[in-house]
């Protein structure tokens, strides 16, 4: 039997959302951590994708993350895109590195942003724990690295907003803290919303729902969806807004 460096674990479940020999995307559920650490050595996304694709990922090496080309957060569910392959890794790589990758969200949020469109420009700083086992938080400031996040109102009504995200750079919690530092924070939100605000949600609302790229063998667009989450639906009926994918799902 081949030896891994992460441990394979089967009870860690994921969906796929597109497979190919050398890339898949997969749809990540709310409250699986993305890669081990301290506290989630064996119960990661990373060890279920071990239980499935671990001879493949095992060759890529730590050096290539195993496959992983970006993550999400814990309390996020959503879209990854995974290498299965050196060659498909490295082209990806590259297309992240110069923003040709397009990721996109559905976030509730408290309020509508003064503008229905626009790109929030403001740089993030990444915390440094002072303790072992404290997270590590991100917050705007001057003294950052540079971050833009895109957006589009969908929905509005007096209750709360449905917005569209895409981040065009790839800062810690990024989303989380640009919406919040215009006065739209995300419902559900521990680590950056007033109490009520982290209570108005069963989870983060939160979701990855669109990623496009160019496949780095064959050179075609893929572009992959995902349907809104249904533990967040209850959210939208009592916020008065409706499914972004309504008309996908009719």
């Amino acid at each position: 039997m081949a030896t891994h460096s992460v441990q394979p674990n089967e009870a860690v479940t994921f969906a796929v959302a597109y497979e190919h020999e050398d890339v898949v995307v997969i749809e990540k559920r709310a409250g699986l951590v993305t890669q081990p650490g301290k506290g989630h050595e064996d119960d990661t996304l990373l060890n279920g994708l071990f239980a499935r694709w671990g001879n493949q990922l095992q060759q890529l090496g730590a050096d290539r993350d195993y496959g992983l080309l970006h993550r999400l957060d814990r309390e996020t569910s959503g879209l990854l895109v995974i290498a299965l392959r050196g060659r498909a890794y490295d082209a990806l790589r590259k297309q992240f590195e110069s923003r040709e990758v397009r990721k996109f969200y559905w976030a509730v949020c408290l309020k509508k942003p003064r503008t229905d469109t626009g790109v929030i420009d403001r740089p993030i700083a990444e915390s440094t724990p002072k303790k072992l086992g404290e997270k590590k938080l991100a917050r705007i400031s001057g003294s950052g690295k540079a971050a833009q996040t895109a957006y589009r109102v969908l929905e509005a009504t007096k209750k709360g907003c449905l917005i569209e995200a895409r981040p065009l750079t790839g800062r810690l919690h990024q989303v989380r803290v640009h919406f919040d530092s215009i006065g739209s924070p995300i419902l559900g939100d521990g680590l950056y919303a007033p109490g009520p605000i982290a209570a108005a949600a069963p989870r983060l609302a939160l979701h990855a729902h669109r990623l496009g790229f160019v496949h780095p063998v064959t050179g075609e667009a893929v572009d992959i969806k995902s349907k809104f989450p249904k533990d967040l639906r209850g959210v939208l009926v009592k916020l008065g807004l409706h499914r972004p994918d309504a008309e996908a799902v009719a």
